[in-house]
């Protein structure tokens, strides 16, 4: 498959790094002189020095062979115009990021009007994963597979004395979990049952949504779980917005802290239902006299991840049941595990797995990338034709870096053993390491499909960042 990325900021540039993983041919543009060189030195693309709206400069590189283009600049009319072009010349797809909030209710007929296949808004796409996250009663970070039946949950040990210095196998009522990873110091460790736990360990649990509500209540150390009903946003740009504007919407009472006095202003306009304050949210003062102890629900969405980060900490550390970070940028991967925040939202990677999902085409249902980057869970339905169809998951012979985490079969939750049988039909729930592409072809790729799983043209999705055309 061939991919033109326009703008290589933090969202072209990850997109870049999951699709050369795939395999993909990629092509990079960008008019960052610098850009194009620090990509040309760190991935396997051929980068391009120039201007993506030059007809003649997308002639050469041969756009009507591309299976898909994918616009994210800064400029959201840039995207949108180069998204046109490309499907006049003759690409298969075409991806245009737009992030203005003035655009966002007319998504859906740009797209139509000017056949561009998918217009996304990072920005709301983030806030949506946020409000997820902060209406649910759960108080780990989850994700959810299978429609809602399996929960993916993260769950930092600590110095908790039932966890630390103990094997797998001698943890008790574990019987219908399972442990799927283990994050210490910022790397993926598959665990065995002789694997023993370590201080400040994160271990990713995967269950039923029964079972895993009853390990949160026992492990939360929470007297009771229950869904936020006062929130305090710090920063009020694009995801602050949309958050407020979605949980105003769910009856939530919010308060934004923004330091941009115009922005304050528009704020006010937009969501008269919250209350908006002027000033720096960093600062411990203000967020004291604010009684940020009595909101129940915390969100870091400035454009600092640092801040973001330390005062997230804070909150939590005043007696906030929910605190959020939002970060663009992998260089806290190590740190954050070691960090009492609940939930730490990467919208780069949000949006990295939303385009795998729908590259990789009906098939596959939701993607997770880890933090680390380095692996993910995918969520696929097994049809006709895959290979590991009516196989045991013993007689699969899967490599260390690929398991099979959970099975659902007629609204029923499998947490697989050696002689569960897969069958057509089935949602298999699959974790695996980067380096394991091969393997996953050879396991779930159908006998029609002759590249493997990631050969079909299919639609896109979503984030953060930006280049330059």
């Amino acid at each position: 498959m061939k991919v033109l990325i326009a703008g290589i900021g933090k969202l072209g540039f990850r997109v870049a790094q999951s699709l050369v993983d795939e395999g993909m041919e990629v092509i990079i543009v960008d008019k960052n002189e610098q850009v194009v060189e620090n990509a040309t030195n760190t991935l396997d693309v051929m980068s391009v020095n120039g201007n993506a709206l030059d007809l003649m400069l997308l002639k050469e590189l041969g756009i009507e062979q591309c299976d898909i283009v994918i616009a994210t600049t800064r400029s959201d009319e840039a995207n949108v115009i180069l998204c046109t072009i490309a499907k006049k010349m003759g690409c298969g797809m075409s991806i245009a990021r737009v992030r203005n909030p003035e655009y966002h209710k007319h998504l859906n007929y740009l797209g139509e009007e000017l056949n561009i296949d998918l217009i996304v808004n990072p920005d709301y796409e983030s806030a949506l994963a946020i409000e997820k996250y902060l209406l649910k009663k759960y108080l780990l970070m989850s994700d959810d597979f299978a429609g809602g039946k399996v929960k993916l949950v993260e769950f930092n040990i600590g110095e908790n004395k039932h966890f630390v210095g103990k094997k797998l196998m001698e943890l008790e009522g574990f019987e219908n979990l399972l442990i799927t990873t283990i994050a210490r110091d910022g790397k993926t460790i598959i665990p065995n049952g002789q694997t023993v736990l370590e201080e400040n360990d994160v271990i990713l649990l995967v269950g039923d949504s029964k079972t895993i509500e009853f390990f949160d209540k026992e492990h939360s150390d929470v007297v009771r779980l229950r869904a936020v009903q006062k929130v305090m946003i710090v920063g009020g740009g694009k995801i602050g917005y949309y958050l407020g504007k979605l949980l105003v919407d769910s009856g939530i009472e919010i308060t934004i802290v923004e330091v941009d006095m115009d922005r304050c202003l528009f704020l006010k306009e937009k969501l008269p239902e919250a209350t908006i304050i002027n000033g720096d949210g960093t600062d411990m003062n203000l967020l004291e006299e604010e009684m940020i102890h009595t909101f129940d629900g915390f969100v870091a969405a400035t454009g600092i991840d640092e801040a973001n980060l330390l005062i997230s900490l804070v909150a939590k550390q005043v007696g906030v049941y929910k605190t959020v970070a939002k970060i663009s940028r992998s260089n806290y991967n190590s740190i954050i595990d070691k960090l009492y925040i609940d939930a730490v939202f990467n919208t780069n990677y949000i949006t990295a797995g939303r385009i795998l999902r729908v590259i990789r085409g009906s098939g596959s249902l939701s993607v997770n990338l880890m933090l680390s980057g380095d692996a993910e869970f995918t969520e696929l339905v097994l049809k006709e034709g895959v290979l590991a169809l009516n196989k045991q998951v013993q007689d699969l012979n899967l490599k260390k870096g690929v398991l099979i985490v959970s099975v659902v079969r007629d609204n029923e939750v499998i947490i697989p053993k050696g002689d569960t049988v897969l069958k057509a039909g089935d949602h298999v729930i699959i974790f695996w390491a980067h380096d394991m592409l091969d393997e996953m072809n050879r396991v779930f790729k159908t006998v029609r499909q002759k590249n493997g799983l990631f050969s079909s043209k299919h639609k896109y999705i979503e984030d953060d960042g930006g280049g330059s055309l």
